[in-house]
């Protein structure tokens, strides 16, 4: 087009700049910014919105505030592009922020702000915010259609709520189609609950409606959480065969993933050897879980090597290869790995365990004392942990602990994970009797699943964990995971 001297005007680059959407198109998107400049196109309002949408989608939040700042007027695009953009970049607390500004600006929001606020509950495991933006829905007659209501399910699931994540999706009717049949399918899968998960993709298929990649990521990964070897190979057969679907690089980790945790070490390596596509960081990183978890140190270093290729900073590579040296005694190894991390300025991601609580979302780490009400959470706690041990025999796992310490002071660790403190202060400030969620940022340890199923037992408390793998239903001292995780 410049080439034969047309002029851009200001339909031009609300035409191109949606195609700069990742950061790898950032310095793309900044040399048409300067090409908008010269042209004086920068105070046109479309222009000016889709410069804004380009920088939130790119990553860059700092341009993209800028620019939502010196807009003379607001309106539902660049309010939604903004949040929408700080959803994609994690950081979701902020997002809320954003949407509660928003509405103090008499801004009403439309199908696409609702959504990413939905994504952002979702994710911070906010259910109260999220419910308040359903009942927002249902009070403005707002449609709930399809991409709508798979935000609600997602949001519903993602906190907890399975129930309600159920109820949304069968009041869609007949206008579910293969995302909103593919998301509840991945929240069933997340929840282990592998038959209505099977049940659903065969509702699906009698409804003539075809699965799609994200359908079986949801099949293969209900498959993984129920150990279920031989019905993933054939989901796996199933999606090359019959629909055509060519794997992604998911589909090949949840098959590695299925293998190394049934034990099948030999067989994930056979698999990864025969994949039409480079093993990348989830590959390797499954096998080395898988691996880790059977106590298979040579497999495990293998794993590491090549994880250290794809992203020599990743930290949980190298943590978990030191977790397996720790099961297994071998304290100098532990340290080893420990000085090289320090020396590559690489930091273990600390535990992180958040409840809500009265629409407040409270962050707990290990050892936490920066909460106000600490000295009552640890008394809280304290309390909690001599009951178990009184009325349920509970003994401290300290194979759990992962450091030279004597045993005194493995039970002493033990007693102060994040997930630990998070329940605590739940049964300090929640009615006897009302549902605790926890989301956990890295896996639940041995030692504090079996709490929870003691304290949802002797508490007559229903509690929902998420950690970074699935979710845990504990109820009456059993788990909906049956200990298999």
């Amino acid at each position: 087009m410049r080439r034969h001297s047309v002029t851009p005007d200001f339909h031009t680059f609300p035409f191109l700049l949606p195609s700069f959407n990742n950061p790898t198109h950032l310095p793309l998107g900044r040399r048409t910014h300067a090409q908008i400049l010269l042209f004086g196109l920068h105070a046109d309002p479309f222009v000016r919105t889709s410069l804004l949408n380009m920088y939130s989608s790119c990553g860059d939040l700092a341009s993209a505030h800028r620019l939502f700042d010196e807009m003379p007027e607001r309106n539902v695009i660049s309010w939604s592009s903004l949040i929408s953009g700080y959803v994609t970049c994690g950081r979701n607390r902020e997002a809320l922020g954003l949407f509660r500004e928003m509405q103090l600006s008499k801004i009403r929001p439309n199908e696409f702000t609702l959504s990413a606020v939905l994504s952002a509950c979702g994710r911070l495991g906010a259910l109260e915010e999220g419910k308040w933006v359903h009942a927002y829905v249902d009070k403005y007659n707002v449609e709930i259609d399809v991409v709508l209501g798979t935000s609600l399910i997602d949001m519903y699931a993602k906190c907890g709520s399975l129930e309600r994540a159920k109820l949304v999706f069968v009041s869609l009717g007949c206008k579910k189609d293969v995302k909103a049949y593919s998301a509840m399918m991945c929240c069933l899968a997340m929840y282990g609950l592998t038959e209505e998960c099977f049940k659903l993709f065969s509702e699906m298929t009698s409804n003539n409606i075809n699965p799609n990649s994200v359908t079986f990521v949801g099949l293969l990964g209900a498959c993984v959480h129920g150990g279920l070897v031989e019905e993933g190979r054939s989901y796996f057969a199933m999606m090359v065969e019959k629909f055509g679907i060519t794997p992604s690089i998911q589909h090949y980790g949840c098959m590695v993933d299925l293998y190394g945790r049934a034990g099948l070490i030999e067989e994930a390596e056979r698999f990864i050897a025969s994949m039409p596509v480079e093993p990348d960081e989830l590959i390797w990183g499954s096998l080395l879980s898988g691996s880790r978890t059977l106590g298979d140190v040579k497999t495990c270093e293998a794993a590491l090597k090549k994880l250290i290729e794809l992203d020599p900073l990743s930290s949980g590579a190298y943590v978990l290869l030191s977790n397996v040296y720790a099961k297994t005694g071998r304290w100098i190894e532990v340290k080893l790995i420990r000085q090289e991390m320090e020396v590559k300025g690489i930091k273990k991601v600390p535990g992180c365990s958040s409840v809500e609580v009265d629409g407040v979302i409270h962050e707990f780490v290990v050892g936490d004392e920066s909460h106000e009400e600490s000295e009552s959470i640890y008394a809280m706690l304290g309390e909690v942990m001599q009951r178990l041990r009184e009325e349920a025999g509970y003994v401290s796992d300290t194979k759990e602990v992962l450091l030279d310490l004597d045993e005194e002071g493995k039970v002493k660790t033990l007693s102060y994970h994040s997930e630990k403190l998070a329940i605590a202060f739940c049964l300090m400030k929640k009615r006897p009797g009302t549902p605790v969620r926890i989301i956990k940022n890295l896996r639940i340890c041995g030692d504090c699943h079996l709490v929870m199923k003691l304290i949802s037992k002797l508490y007559g408390r229903e509690i929902v964990v998420r950690d970074c793998n699935r979710f845990h239903h504990f109820r009456d001292g059993s788990c909906s995971c049956r200990d298999y995780w």
